[in-house]
C-alpha cells in the first residue's frame, strides 16, 4: 500500500521558517511592527484669534530654518567651503557673504574632508574675519572621510528608507547642543539608494526635514550636479523629486561666458528655488585669501555707465566692421554681431551679453537698423547705422 508522503511535514512551524518567495510575500517586520501613528486633526477655527507665526530664516530669503535647503555646485566649485563660511558665522554671530544670520549653534559634518583638510579651512575663515579658534565653543565639526556615511539603508524589499545608526548618532547629537543650523557634505556619500529614484529621494529628504522640524535648525544638504545639470546652469542631478521636495535650493558656479572663464576666483551664487522666497536672485562672490567674499553691489550709476560704454564700442565696432566690409546681423548665427565684437580685440572687455543689451538699446533708440539685400528668394539682412 502506498502512503502519500508530506513533503512539508518535517518542515518548522510556518513562523521559524525565513521569508520565501516560494510560500507567498517575504515577511516584513517594518510594516508589521511599525508603532501606528497618533496623528492630530484639527478644525483651522483653532486658529482664530492667536497670531500669525513669523517665517523663521538663518539666512534670510536664502537658507529657511525648520527645513532642509540643498545648495549645489561642481566638484571643486567652493560649495564646502561656502557652507563652512555660513557655519562659521552661525557660530560666531557674524555675518555670511555681507548678510545677517541667526546666531546659534552649527554642527558641520564632513563626509568628504579629513580633518587636516577642514582645520586648513576653517583657519582660512578665522583669519580673514580676525577671529580666534578660542571664539568657536559653539562650532562642532566631525569628518566621516574615508568611513561608512551612509545616513539611511534600504530594507529587504528595497524601497523602503531606513534610519541607519549613524543617523540616529547625529539626531542624538543635535538633540545634545541644539544647533541652529546643520550642514551634511555631501549628498553622493550620505545618500544609499538610486538618485533617480523618486521614492527614495523625497524619503532621504523627509528623514532630514523632519530632523530640521524635531529639533528646529536649519539643514543644508550638498549636492553635487549632474552632467547635463551642470551643462545646462540648472545645478540639477538626478529625479526632480530632489528639487521638488527640498523648499529651498542654491547653486555655486564658476562664471563662464561662452567657454571663457574671465576670472577663476569669480563665482556666482543663485537662488534656483525658493518656496518662502523670489527665485531667481544672484550674489555675485570672489574667492580671496582662501574665503569667499561678496563682491561690492552695483549701482545705478555704475549699471548706467556700463550700459553707455557697450552701447559706445558697440557702435565703434559696427563702424569698423562695416568699413572693412564685414556684415554682421541682430538675429543670430556665424556673423551674430553680439558675438563678433566680443571675440574682436578692441572689444574692451564688453560681454556678449553686455552687446545683446546694448544692441536692444540701439535699436529702440533708432541709432542702429537693419537693411537688407540681394534677391526675394535669398535674402540678406545685416546691421548698419541707423539716421538718429
Amino acid at each position: 500500500m502506498n502512503v502519500h508522503h508530506d513533503p512539508f511535514a518535517d518542515l518548522p512551524p510556518a513562523d521559524d521558517m525565513p521569508p520565501d518567495d516560494r510560500f507567498g510575500p517575504p515577511h516584513n517586520p517594518f510594516l508589521e511592527d511599525a508603532v501606528p501613528r497618533a496623528s492630530r486633526f484639527f478644525p483651522a477655527s483653532e486658529w482664530s484669534g492667536k497670531p500669525v507665526p513669523p517665517r523663521e530664516w538663518l539666512v534670510r530669503d536664502l537658507v529657511p530654518s525648520r527645513t532642509v535647503t540643498l545648495l549645489g555646485g561642481d566638484g571643486g566649485t567652493g560649495k564646502s567651503l561656502l557652507a563652512l563660511q555660513l557655519a562659521y558665522a552661525v557660530a560666531t554671530g557674524g555675518a555670511w557673504l555681507g548678510r545677517g544670520v541667526a546666531g546659534g549653534g552649527a554642527l558641520f559634518i564632513s563626509a568628504e574632508d579629513d580633518e587636516a583638510e577642514l582645520h586648513r579651512r576653517l583657519a582660512d575663515v578665522v583669519q580673514s574675519s580676525g577671529g580666534s579658534f578660542d571664539d568657536l565653543d559653539r562650532l562642532t565639526l566631525r569628518s566621516f572621510a574615508g568611513e561608512d556615511a551612509l545616513l539611511a539603508m534600504l530594507d529587504r524589499s528595497g524601497g523602503v528608507l531606513l534610519a541607519s545608526a549613524l543617523f540616529h548618532e547625529i539626531e542624538k547629537r543635535i538633540a545634545e547642543e541644539n544647533p541652529a543650523l546643520v550642514v551634511l557634505d555631501t549628498l553622493a556619500d550620505l545618500f544609499p539608494g538610486n538618485e533617480n529614484d523618486r521614492a527614495q529621494a523625497r524619503q532621504f529628504v523627509g528623514l532630514l526635514r523632519g530632523l530640521a522640524i524635531k529639533h528646529e535648525c536649519a539643514l543644508l544638504l550638498l549636492s553635487h550636479p549632474s552632467l547635463s545639470g551642470l551643462n545646462s546652469g540648472s545645478g540639477t542631478s538626478g529625479s526632480t523629486a530632489w528639487n521638488n521636495s527640498v523648499r529651498s535650493r542654491l547653486y555655486l558656479e564658476r562664471v563662464i561666458q561662452d567657454g571663457y572663464e574671465a576670472n577663476p576666483d569669480a563665482r556666482l551664487l543663485s537662488t534656483k528655488k525658493a518656496n518662502y522666497g523670489r527665485n531667481g536672485g544672484e550674489i555675485s562672490v570672489t574667492w580671496q585669501g582662501g574665503v569667499f567674499v561678496a563682491d561690492a553691489p552695483e549701482t545705478g550709476l555704475d549699471r548706467m555707465a556700463a550700459g553707455a560704454k557697450a552701447e559706445r564700442v558697440f557702435l565703434k565696432l559696427l563702424a569698423a566692421f562695416t568699413a572693412q566690409g564685414r556684415r554682421v546681423n541682430g538675429n543670430g548665427g556665424p556673423t551674430y554681431a553680439p558675438k563678433m565684437f566680443a571675440d574682436s580685440a578692441e572689444a574692451e572687455g564688453v560681454t556678449k551679453r553686455a552687446f545683446k543689451a546694448a544692441m536692444d538699446a540701439l535699436y529702440n533708440k533708432g541709432k542702429i537698423r537693419n537693411e537688407t539685400t540681394g534677391p526675394a528668394s535669398r535674402p540678406v539682412t545685416y546691421l548698419c547705422m541707423g539716421d538718429a
